[in-house]
């Protein structure tokens, strides 16, 4: 990892901000129109080109459920199930919250509803790791909602098998149907329907580059959530903090793949370097070191900022995915970053435990989205519906208001709209 000195903040954010690369667009683009053209088909044949797997249906049946809950491990149910327990809490406090409204104003009725959405398809990343609480992490919030029809896709391995947790947790969070594809192709599946996959309403869920632009490209036709690509960590820490733990969650979130994009800012030049050594005495020793190294090398930095002002400025500039604060002022610094998509504050709360079982979501937003969204939660799946009811008395009272209003903007035929019921 690089040890930087920033001068001018925001150039040195634009600098350093990943960027997809531009060839993926093209590619994208036509693996999305061949599966709007041949359906089943172009899914299988990308799966074959992208992961190997030779694949019969894409549907995972009431048997395959069965034969995943007989090869996992009654621990590995067990934290599937407390990690739905707690995020289940929170996103039902969330749901509770959200109450019907009626608003009389001069005698016109308004109406506030909340209705859940019927359909979404829940992406859940396969490939160099398998995420069955990614599962948890969208179905649950979905679940609470009351969508009715709660589809999930996961990429196979090259045997043609979907992850056997992956399973399990979909079938205990209550996802009513589970396909084996991955990738742009799924998002394509789901966005205009194949033989075997129904078109959802909205797509939500994390991926690699080629699952963000197919989201991206198809935003237009299905909703989605959010951009949520590449994982990104950022750490604000001062000489207060212990570099072991800042190193350790930086390989943590690394990990994930080469593309992640994770730092660390201080104002410690000592704090830096500690980090740092730390980081290349333990990447010769790790499981998935390569992924790590080649994460960190590209991607990663230590920026040492002349002032703690500018760490906070350089944090909200770069609006991570996640943010930890380590610091003597956590919780100060705290209350002035705003743009980041989860902000966990001391050395007890690693994005690591916050990405599992703390009762938060993991499924957040990258590419400095968190500037407009937070996480994922049970508000995605909901509509607020709008009612109105006016009445001949209240239109006399508005005519000349109307009048008014529809001179100055041109628009003649809405006031003998309203005036023809005078």
């Amino acid at each position: 990892m690089k040890i930087i000195a920033p001068r001018n903040i925001e150039d040195f954010a634009d600098s350093v901000t990943p960027k997809p690369p531009k060839q993926n667009e093209k590619i994208v683009k036509s693996i999305l129109l061949d599966v709007k053209k041949n359906g089943d088909l172009a899914v299988k044949r990308y799966e074959k080109k992208f992961g190997g797997a030779t694949l019969g249906t894409l549907r995972i049946t009431k048997k395959e459920i069965e034969y995943a809950y007989s090869k996992v491990s009654k621990k590995e149910i067990a934290a599937i199930k407390l990690a739905k327990y707690r995020l289940l809490k929170t996103e039902k406090t969330i749901k509770n919250q959200l109450k019907n409204s009626k608003i009389i104003i001069d005698g016109i009725k308004i109406t506030k509803s909340f209705s859940p959405i019927q359909s979404v398809g829940c992406y859940v990343p396969g490939g160099l790791a398998r995420y069955p609480t990614t599962v948890i992490m969208s179905v649950v919030p979905a679940k609470v909602a009351g969508v009715k029809r709660i589809v999930v896709t996961s990429p196979p391995n090259k045997q043609g098998k979907l992850d056997l947790l992956t399973i399990v947790a979909a079938d205990i969070c209550g996802a009513t149907e589970i396909y084996k594809t991955g990738g742009a192709q799924a998002i394509a599946a789901l966005t205009f329907g194949t033989k075997s996959i129904q078109k959802v309403d909205k797509i939500v869920g994390p991926g690699g580059y080629f699952v963000t632009l197919a989201k991206t490209f198809v935003s237009n036709i299905t909703s989605i959530d959010m951009i949520a690509g590449p994982t990104e960590l950022g750490i604000v820490a001062d000489n207060s903090a212990d570099p072991n733990l800042v190193a350790a969650d930086l390989i943590s979130q690394a990990e994930h793949s080469s593309d992640t994009f994770c730092f660390l800012i201080t104002t410690s030049y000592k704090l830096a370097k500690s980090v740092k050594q730390i980081v290349n005495k333990k990447i010769k020793k790790l499981k998935r070191s390569k992924i790590v190294k080649a994460s960190l090398s590209k991607n990663g930095f230590l920026a040492v900022c002349k002032s703690e002002s500018d760490v906070i400025k350089l944090a909200n500039r770069l609006a991570p995915e996640h943010l930890e604060i380590i610091s003597k002022n956590q919780y100060l610094i705290a209350e002035k970053i705003n743009t980041p998509g989860i902000v966990l504050i001391g050395k007890y709360t690693p994005s690591s435990a916050s990405d599992y079982l703390l009762g938060s979501n993991h499924i957040l937003p990258t590419n400095r989205f968190g500037r407009v969204r937070g996480s994922l939660s049970v508000l995605d799946f909901i509509k607020l519906g709008t009612r109105v009811e006016s009445s001949k008395s209240v239109l006399r009272k508005l005519s000349k208001y109307m009048e008014a209003l529809t001179a100055a903007e041109d628009l003649p035929n809405h006031y003998e709209a309203v005036r023809s019921r005078l």
